[in-house]
């Protein structure tokens, strides 16, 4: 049974424990490799240009300011087997009256190919509904990143609708798909629709 989202939810940090990675709280510590990630071709190709301003100083500031953040979950993405710092999963703008938020990720390029990003969604998303009470996890995405999208149809997100030509970069238009995944789909098939072997717990 799903709880009601608490004011706290969002305040605790876990530790979330799969197979493949250890989804941990962020210390200012994380920022030198984030800003490797960050500036990673991919990552910057599929969520759009850096703020002008973002410097290692800030970036440091933001990560290390994440565990003091009442209204959302932001996630270290590790290599279980390294600990290796490899990207991170989000749960932000948070509306605990409609008991939904918004899902980001980036992975950089040392936990592309492997299985670990497919389950930090899962993880994160899976605590969000199972621990958290969420009824509602949305995500967008440019609707040109064919491998997020296939990630994502993979724990279980659907597309809602297109917003047409909303971006403009290098002189270029592109489309924003909508997706979302529901509680009663998520208790369903845990982030596995398709059938897959069933996934174990975060521990």
């Amino acid at each position: 049974m799903t709880q009601e989202p608490q004011a706290t939810g969002f305040s605790v940090k876990p530790v979330l424990t799969g197979e493949k990675t250890v989804l941990r709280p962020f210390t200012a510590a994380d920022a030198d490799t984030m800003a490797e990630i960050i500036d990673d071709p991919e990552v910057r190709r599929f969520t759009g240009d850096s703020p002008s301003d973002l410097t290692l100083e800030s970036l440091r500031a933001w990560y290390g300011s994440r565990s003091a953040q009442p209204d959302r979950l932001d996630l270290a993405v590790t290599d279980r087997a390294t600990g290796e710092l490899v990207g991170e999963v989000v749960l932000h703008e948070w509306s605990p009256a409609h008991r939904s938020c918004t899902f980001r990720t980036l992975v950089g390029p040392a936990g592309r190919g492997r299985g670990i990003g497919t389950e930090a969604m899962r993880l994160i998303v899976g605590h969000g509904f199972e621990r958290l009470g969420l009824h509602r996890v949305a995500l967008d995405l440019f609707s040109h990143n064919h491998r997020a999208r296939h990630v994502y149809e993979k724990v279980g997100f659907v597309e809602e609708g297109v917003v047409r030509q909303s971006v403009l970069r290098d002189g270029q238009w592109y489309d924003e798909t909508l997706m979302s995944v529901l509680a009663p789909e998520w208790a369903e098939h845990r982030g596995r629709p398709n059938g897959d072997a069933t996934p174990p717990r975060a521990r």
